[in-house]
């Protein structure tokens, strides 16, 4: 069997990869809030633990792998949003509102996703759906010392849990000396963090024994991974912005609640994204979903080559270059596997790479390899792999539908005519307007060709 190296966050270096139960593998990994569509950095998560999925599906069978990812349907911004509709003449209830968003988001959510290549895992649980379990937790935390009620509120004690900071390597008083926290009349200690809240009447809430209210958002993992996966499951996953303080606080209440387990064996975090250099900010104009790229043209095969390039546990930076290149490839790619059946594996040494940490990005320099040895068969296998060169993501590359000839005549013999010349302006001028257009232009001796590219804008070619 493949021998997988994951790098564990909690343990902080590369281990050999053992599930708790022989042959049989269990993963987690935090979801998305759903009130609006995923921007650019939020897919990021999705496709590398899709590529961790699909591997251990390799390595152990489809069926011997459960993968959970959530839904948090129960949240600030998303009462916002459905008061902000409410407000603006909507129709129904304000909890109707709430519902209709929901759903509405996790759709969008699943359809970008997919067009990315990313598979559906097995369970994708919302929190609304576990609030009796959420309840149930904080009661036996309450019971066993380690959580308190106060004002309507439930907290949980962080200084009864000795544990508390290995996770994201800080000590609970480091964390008061740094960080803002916050101070409430209802809390023993500054660090202390709400498991149950109030909620207004205007607001969506359930009966607890703390009151009317809302569970806090650490306590929805720790409810959903304990009833679909138990009390020790393999792998939890997600950005490493989660790391604190939502991850360490899904390990203090699992740990305390169920003490007889060790909730997650391995934690794997993957870093952020950035747009050209640069933090992704809607004040700096370079914020966007994936559904703005894909409505752009850009094809989600080739946004999912541009994260596979960069390792997960790399600040990742998405550039336009990179998404040009990546289609260029992929391009000559599905054009040497068109028409072939893939190889009964991927290449061994693809696979070896997949399997040290997710180096996806050893594993593309590989599938180059492959491409100039010629070995389509073994090039289409170690793909399916990574989630590329399949049926499903490959319409975009077939090009549009329009007929460039008339164009590589006028391009030839503008260029025919300027080596006579000299006067090589029309040439120039064609060139750019074809690039405009969003065509690779490539010229030899023998003749023109021009590529469409992922923003090939046909109606731009109207005026020449």
């Amino acid at each position: 069997m493949t021998e997988i190296k994951l790098y564990n966050s909690k343990t902080r270096k590369k281990e050999v990869f053992e599930p708790i139960i022989p042959d049989r593998v269990s993963i987690y990994v935090c979801g998305p809030t759903v009130y609006d569509r995923a921007h650019l950095g939020n897919a990021r998560p999705v496709v590398v633990f899709d590529i961790l999925n699909r591997l251990m599906s390799h390595v152990y069978g489809a069926e011997n792998v459960t993968y959970v990812r959530n839904f948090t349907d129960v949240d600030d911004k998303i009462n916002a949003t459905a008061l902000s509709r409410k407000e603006a003449g909507a129709e129904g209830t304000l909890e109707e509102l709430i519902a209709e968003r929901t759903e509405e988001t996790i759709g969008w959510y699943l359809g970008d996703m997919a067009a990315l290549g990313a598979l559906e895992p097995d369970h994708m649980p919302r929190a609304t759906q576990y609030i009796a379990q959420m309840i149930e937790m904080i009661e036996k935390l309450i019971a066993d010392g380690y959580a308190y009620a106060k004002d309507s509120h439930a907290l949980f004690r962080v200084r009864e849990f000795e544990n508390y900071g290995k996770l994201s390597g800080r000590s609970v008083d480091d964390m008061i000396a740094g960080a803002r926290v916050e101070v409430a009349p209802y809390k023993e200690d500054p660090m202390d963090f709400v498991l149950w809240k109030p909620s207004s009447d205007d607001l969506p809430g359930w009966d607890s024994p703390w009151g009317r209210g809302r569970p806090g958002w650490h306590i929805e993992c720790s409810a959903m991974s304990y009833e679909i996966l138990g009390d020790s499951f393999d792998i939890h996953g997600g950005g490493n912005d989660l790391q604190f303080p939502h991850h360490e606080n899904e390990v203090a209440q699992s740990c305390c609640a169920h003490p007889e387990g060790e909730f997650a064996r391995v934690w794997m975090h993957n870093e952020m994204l950035q747009v050209e250099g640069k933090k992704m900010s809607k004040s700096l104009g370079n914020f966007f979903t994936v559904r703005d790229l894909l409505e752009q043209g850009v094809p989600g095969e080739v946004i999912r080559f541009v994260f596979l390039s960069t390792h997960y546990r790399k600040p990742m930076d998405w550039t336009a270059k990179k998404a040009e290149e990546a289609a260029n490839t992929l391009r000559k790619w599905r054009g040497l596997t068109a028409g072939i059946e893939p190889a009964a594996s991927p290449s061994p040494a693809v696979l070896a790479a997949v399997a040290d940490d997710l180096n996806t990005a050893g594993a593309l320099a590989e599938m180059h390899k492959l491409a100039s040895a010629g070995d389509a068969a073994g090039l289409l296998a170690s793909g399916l792999l990574l989630g590329l060169l399949g049926d499903d993501l490959g319409d975009w590359a077939q090009g549009p539908d329009v007929d460039l000839s008339a164009f590589e005549t006028q391009l030839f013999e503008a260029r025919t005519a300027a080596m006579e010349s000299k006067d090589f302006s029309e040439v120039d001028r064609l060139k750019s307007a074809f690039m405009e257009a969003g065509l690779e232009v490539r010229m030899s001796k023998t003749g023109v060709k021009l590529v469409p590219g992922p923003n090939f804008d046909a109606s731009k070619l109207e005026a020449l």
